[in-house]
């Protein structure tokens, strides 16, 4: 039942529906349910949906679409059926294509007129451009739109129109006639298939054309224009295709020629390598056999299409899958040898032996089909459906991925190895796209496939002998090793490994084994373009037929061994002029070609155009090579690849083949062995290469050195690389500019090479101006600096050119070498003019004295102060003999001997005298010739004969004039460099003059040091530190000796004792190496600083002792750092004697000063122990010393341990102190007056005042009244003498108790420690 009908009453020409996007809830949820949210994807279940609505889809009652009229005119018809016009034009459409990316509407009238509309939602269209197409009118176009914006159209012309609605960009394509087109072959129809990315346009000549479009983005170079599509190999029909379609499979293709319609079915063409034997398809039915050992090539056509060819050396055989047909070759053509129907997929060959499978089994024949051997399988194993035979074995797979080999070299085919799971061996594996097997039948290549039969990027390899399989990932370039066992195929070890980061991102189409070589294996893989993936059933990617770059196709090759692995050997681009590979037999790689590229060099014979050939890398030069040569180079290949070059070179070294001993070296630059390259560049007879490699030697590093080795073999890429890993960018530089690759060499020398980049600049400007390119040679020239030069010599054939360069640069160089030329041109005017441009005034100054015009010269020289120009224009009054000004000029340009020569030839006194001063000495010195020749001015002549360095003149002539000022003036010049002699002269005049210390300087200066020091003494100098440098001779002089030195330096110093000047003696003293008199010096000037250091340095017992002798004169007992060097000096100088002398008068001290029994005790402690160990010169002194010293101890002890005692034994301690009282030494010791107040307070205390007066009055006798005050408080004596009604008499007042030092507890205790650390 129709939805909509609707009557326009006129015909309809076009229909196009218009596909609402979906609504914007369904965008929305549908991110949400990717992200997770439970509730999105509970709204896309409509059984879990609560909502009890469908979600909002757009507007889908119905579809809206657009439709044309025959009068031109375009109606939207939206969902609910309501019709609107939306454009008009003035003749018939011939096309409608509605753009839904950009909800654009595209129309084209038969006078190919384009109109693009822009649609808005509810359907309303507005034109936003209208174009007229090029192309005849008055033919049907074509069109179809690609890429959402790109139309093609084709209108019975040979060619076919691309506009790019978006950038606006527009080409053309035409089929070309080395693919078999015609000329003039008119283009009718057109049809796009987008997941293949195949053009297809059919022609008059019944030809179906075909282009590939190029991966990668349309932003890239390779992606412009007509350089994006790859015309492919033409089908060939009959008739005139008037329509062509692709079918919603995208393998099919509806062709419409009028008398029929045809459905062409895509299919691989077929080809096959075999024993020297290469077999191409050419077309359905057509086949060029090419047997490569003779050259001869045939053209086979068959009655079938051809669904597959296998060749060996003996026949050829084809099948279409329902046929078999056998071919042998008789003289110079092909017969039929055989043919039997057979519906096998697959036929292989070997020997008399033709292969061909049925389900579960396959079976041996002969050529006409006659069954001698079945070759069994299990319904577990599966269906037979790939062979490869190499060597004498036949290998099998099937469709559920099982494989077995068989050893063919007896009458019967043997099992050589039993069947295998690809499944098993590698658990995940969908199945397998081909299976090959090497030469030895050892080693079994699996290329895998995915689940949806596209090519997986692992290839397996199965090791027949050691039962293991290898994994290689050309995606992540890894290899992963597994071991089985056979009997159950259980996994039992892994390991893996990588093999090179060039196998990445890469998926192998095709693979082979080299059929005499088991160990080399050679892959062909494409880049893998991230986003982009092989259809399912392309058997070639799509870079394949492409005539343009084929960087991203790469041919691998690798030795396979159990010892070494997988080591790739070779990698490179496919040739472009090649289509894909064939096998590889050494020495060759073999190709398809390309239809129409024929590549002589590289033409198997002038009759074999299908097939190409490459040598391997290191068979380059050696491709004719006999049997021991190729098996020798393989050794030296393998090996190389190895990296075992020691023996490499062996397996060589009898190969008297520059080709092999150039690939040697070639391996060298990888291998960095520059001692093989040696061997390598003599055998090769590279006399310059052995030469820049010795040179190259030079080089600190070793990549420099390997690199020079790669230039001279011509590898600049290797040379590059290895100069830009050791950074020597410099030599990268020169490799640049000598390989004519100039915009690297200004780019190195700009970014790492500044220290040459001007250098770059000027060759590669000297280069363009070699090849012509003079705009662009002047900029350089200008970059190098050079332009001054350069560009005038380059553009002197074009004056007008150098003119206007001359006067837009504004460079005075420039304009000075424009006026020179124009100059010697004889226009004067314009040079002047130039001239002044160029501040070129010396030559301005030329030109006007050549014009006669010297005053005007004259104000140029003065103005600029040129002494270039001063000179020429003194030299021309010098000629017109104006004096004056001739010496005037040569004095402004320094030519003071010219101004000189005039003056002394003109008796211009006054004048020479200022410009000898300011000329050089030898003028200077011609000058005082002058004045002391004329007897005049002999002043003038001491002064200059002075100046000039001729201090023996100057004085001779001064002396002889009784000249004394001049004589101070040249004396004040005289040093130690002077002239001994000159000096003693000068200081004998001094003295005479009574001029002491000039002369001393100079008695000085000559060395005369003791006569120098005799003066300072006869005439009272005072020696200032300065003279005292002066006079000191060092250790390394030669002058005076080690003895004579050291009396002098004493001499110095006893005359600065006596001048008082005791530091400067002391430093003397010590250079001559007398300590104590530096002591005893520097004791006289009071420094206890330096007193201090100097005893700390010296290190000497004598000074040790003197320095504590001095310190005891200062207050030490204020001072407790004074005191504790007075220890350590003491100590230090071994004078121990000395030590115990200063405890007891620090002892006496605690007494009298501070009443400190404590202390006292200690310090005489420490006194008795000092002097115990002393090593007296008297021992009966000694002892007598120690008894008072254990006299005084005692009677200090007992004082204390009488006043300790008195808080609890009052009348004990009482009685001590009276027995101490009964002592007769005890005023020595204890203090009379501190036993009596004790005993007063006592009493006072006690309130027993007769016996306290009585005491008061013992002290009164036995101590002066004036100390009185000490011992007893005033208030004390005055509260005993009231208490007995005595009156007293105030002699002084109370003096105020001092405190103690210091506590030298620490002090004693750290001199204590050193002594006894001392040795």
């Amino acid at each position: 039942m129709p939805l909509l009908k609707h009557d326009h009453g006129k015909p309809l020409t076009h229909c196009i529906f218009r596909l609402p996007p979906p609504g914007e809830d369904l965008v929305q949820l549908a991110k949400a349910a990717v992200s997770g949210d439970e509730r999105a994807l509970d709204m896309f279940n409509w059984r879990k949906s609560g909502f009890g609505s469908f979600l909002k889809m757009g507007s889908q009652e119905g579809l809206s679409f657009f439709v044309s009229l025959m009068d031109g005119t375009v109606h939207y018809v939206d969902e609910k059926g309501k019709t609107t016009q939306v454009a008009s034009t003035d003749s018939s459409i011939q096309t409608l294509f509605y753009i839904e990316q950009r909800e654009a509407l595209v129309v084209v009238t038969q006078n190919l007129l384009l109109s693009l509309y822009a649609v808005r939602p509810e359907g309303e269209a507005e034109e936003v451009m209208k174009v007229k197409l090029s192309g005849k009118t008055g033919h049907r176009a074509d069109m179809t739109l690609i890429e959402g914006s790109v139309l093609v159209t084709a209108i019975g012309e040979p060619v076919l129109r691309f506009w790019d609605l978006e950038g606006g960009e527009n080409y053309v394509l035409s089929p070309e006639e080395k693919f078999g087109f015609e000329k003039a072959e008119n283009i009718n129809c057109v049809s796009y298939c987008k997941a293949k990315g195949l053009l297809a346009a059919g022609t008059d000549k019944g030809r179906v054309a075909m282009w590939r479009k190029l991966p990668g983005p349309r932003s890239s170079r390779v992606a412009e224009g007509k350089d994006r599509w790859a015309l492919q190999t033409p089908t060939e029909l009959e008739g005139n295709i008037t329509q062509i379609k692709w079918g919603s499979r995208k393998s099919l293709l509806a062709v419409n020629s009028i008398s029929s319609v045809v459905i062409l079915s895509e299919q691989a063409m077929s080809s096959h390598f075999h024993q020297q034997v290469a077999v191409v398809q050419m077309s359905p039915s057509l086949l060029s056999v090419s047997f490569l050992s003779t050259g001869v090539t045939h053209s086979l056509r068959t009655d079938m299409h051809i669904s597959g060819v296998f060749a060996t050396k003996d026949a050829i055989a084809v099948w279409n899958g329902k046929q078999v047909v056998v071919f042998e070759p008789s003289g110079a053509t092909l017969r039929n040898a055989g043919t039997f129907l057979c519906e096998s997929p697959v036929v292989a060959m070997h020997e008399e032996n033709l292969y061909t499978v049925e389900p579960n089994r396959v079976q041996v024949r002969t050529w006409q089909g006659t069954v001698k051997q079945l070759l069994p399988f299990s319904e577990a194993e599966g269906n037979p459906c790939f062979f490869d035979v190499c060597g004498n074995f036949l290998v099998v797979g099937t469709d559920l991925a099982h494989f077995k080999s068989f050893d063919l070299s007896r009458r019967e085919a043997k099992v050589h190895c039993s069947d295998k799971n690809v499944a098993a061996l590698i658990p995940g594996t969908a199945g397998m796209a081909s299976l090959r097997c090497n030469a030895s039948g050892s080693k079994i290549s699996v290329l895998l496939s995915k689940a949806d039969n596209s090519p997986d990027s692992r290839i397996c390899f199965y090791d027949v002998e050691m039962d293991t399989v290898t994994i290689l990932d050309f995606k992540t370039g890894q290899i992963d090793r597994r071991e089985t066992l056979s009997f159950n195929g259980q996994e039992t070890k892994k390991s893996h490994g990588s093999v090179d980061e060039r196998l990445m991102d890469l998926i192998p189409v095709s693979h082979f084994w080299d059929q005499s070589e088991p160990r080399l294996f050679v892959c062909e893989a494409v880049r893998e373009v991230p986003g982009a993936q092989l259809q399912p059933g392309d058997k070639k990617p799509p870079t394949e037929d492409s005539p343009g770059p084929t960087a991203d196709v790469l041919i691998l090759s690798f030795f396979v061994t159990e010892e070494h692995g997988f080591l790739l050997q070779d990698s490179f681009p496919r040739p472009p002029a090649y289509q894909n590979l064939l096998g590889i037999e050494v020495p060759y790689y073999y190709f398809t070609r390309k239809p129409g590229e024929a590549d002589g060099e590289d033409q198997v014979g002038s009759g074999c155009p299908c097939v190409g050939r490459r040598p391997l890398r290191d068979f380059v030069g050696l491709e004719d090579c006999d049997k021991p040569t190729r098996d020798a180079m393989l050794h030296f290949s393998f090996f190389v690849t190895v990296g075992d070059m020691d023996e490499a070179f062996k397996s060589i070294k009898l190969i008297k083949s520059e080709a092999v001993w150039e690939n040697m070296a070639r391996m060298c630059v990888k291998t960095q062995r520059l001692d093989v390259a040696k061997v390598c560049l003599g055998n090769m007879g590279h006399a310059r290469g052995a030469r820049a490699l010795r040179e190259a030697e030079r080089e600190p590093e070793p990549e420099a050195r390997v690199a020079m080795l790669a230039i001279q073999l011509g590898m600049l890429e290797d040379a590059e690389q290895l100069y830009r890993s050791c950074g020597r960018y410099d030599l990268l530089n020169k490799l640049y500019q000598a390989s004519d690759q100039w915009q690297k060499a200004v780019e190195v020398a700009e970014l790492h090479d500044r220290i040459h980049l001007r250098a770059t600049y000027y060759s590669y400007a000297r280069h363009l101006e070699a090849s012509a390119d003079l705009g662009l040679a002047l900029s350089y020239y200008e970059k190098s600096d050079t332009h001054r030069f350069e560009v005038p010599r380059m553009l002197a054939e074009d004056l007008q050119s150098l003119e206007l360069y001359i006067n837009k640069m504004k460079d005075k160089t420039l304009w000075r070498w424009w006026a020179q030329y124009l100059e010697s041109q004889a226009d004067m005017d314009a040079a002047l003019r130039y001239y002044e441009l160029a501040q070129d005034y010396f030559s301005l100054v030329r030109i006007y004295c050549f014009q006669g015009n010297v005053q005007k010269a004259a104000e140029i020289a003065n103005e600029s102060g040129n002494w270039a120009a001063s000179y020429h224009l003194a030299r021309q009054y010098e000629s017109q003999e104006e004096v004056r000004q001739a010496v005037h000029f040569y004095s402004r340009a320094q030519a003071f001997n010219n101004a000189i020569r005039l003056c002394k030839e003109n008796g211009l006194d006054d004048q020479l005298m200022n410009l000898a001063l300011l000329s050089s000495p030898e003028d200077m010195t011609e000058a005082a010739l002058y004045y002391e020749d004329k007897g005049e001015h002999v002043d003038r002549a001491v002064m200059l004969y002075h100046k000039a360095g001729h201090f023996s003149k100057a004085l001779e002539l001064a002396f002889a004039t009784q000249q004394f000022v001049a004589l101070q003036l040249i004396a004040e010049d005289l040093d130690e460099r002077s002239d001994p002699a000159l000096l003693a002269r000068c200081s004998d005049f001094f003295i005479e003059h009574s001029q002491y210390e000039k002369a001393v300087e100079l008695l000085l200066a000559a060395k005369k040091y003791h006569e120098a020091l005799q003066l300072c003494l006869e005439q009272n100098m005072t020696i200032t530190e300065e003279m005292a440098e002066k006079m000191t001779v060092s250790k390394d002089s030669k002058d005076l000796s080690e003895e004579s030195r050291r009396q002098l330096l004493e001499q110095i110093a006893n005359c600065c004792m006596r001048q008082g000047n005791y530091h400067l003696a002391t430093k003397k003293y010590t250079q001559a190496g007398n300590k104590l008199k530096a002591m005893r010096a520097l004791l006289k000037s009071g420094d206890t600083e330096k007193i201090v250091f100097f005893a700390g340095v010296s290190r000497q017992k004598e000074i040790y002792i003197m320095a504590a002798n001095y310190l005891q004169s200062l207050d030490w007992r204020k001072e407790p750092e004074i005191m504790k060097n007075i220890i350590s000096f003491y100590t230090k100088g071994r004078a121990l004697d000395l030590l115990a002398g200063f405890y007891d008068a620090c002892a006496q001290v605690e007494i009298d000063e501070y009443q400190n029994y404590d202390k006292a005790h200690g310090a005489l402690t420490e006194a008795y122990k000092c002097l115990s160990k002393a090593k007296a010169k008297s021992p009966l002194d000694q002892e007598t010393k120690l008894a008072q010293l254990q006299s005084k101890m005692t009677l200090v002890k007992r004082f204390i341990q009488a006043r300790r005692t008195y808080t609890e034994d009052p009348k004990e301690a009482v009685r001590q102190c009276e027995l101490l009282l009964e002592e007769p030494e005890l005023d020595s010791t204890v203090r009379v007056g501190d036993v009596c107040g004790f005993l007063v307070q006592h009493y006072l205390q006690a309130e027993d005042l007769q016996t306290a007066y009585k005491y008061l009055e013992e002290m009164r006798k036995r101590v002066p009244s004036t100390h009185m005050s000490y011992y007893v408080n005033q208030r004390t004596v005055d509260a005993v003498h009231q208490g007995l009604g005595i009156p007293l008499v105030r002699t002084v007042p109370e003096r105020v108790r001092h405190n103690s030092v210091e506590d030298r507890k620490e002090v004693d205790e750290e001199v204590l420690e050193e002594v006894e650390s001392d040795p």
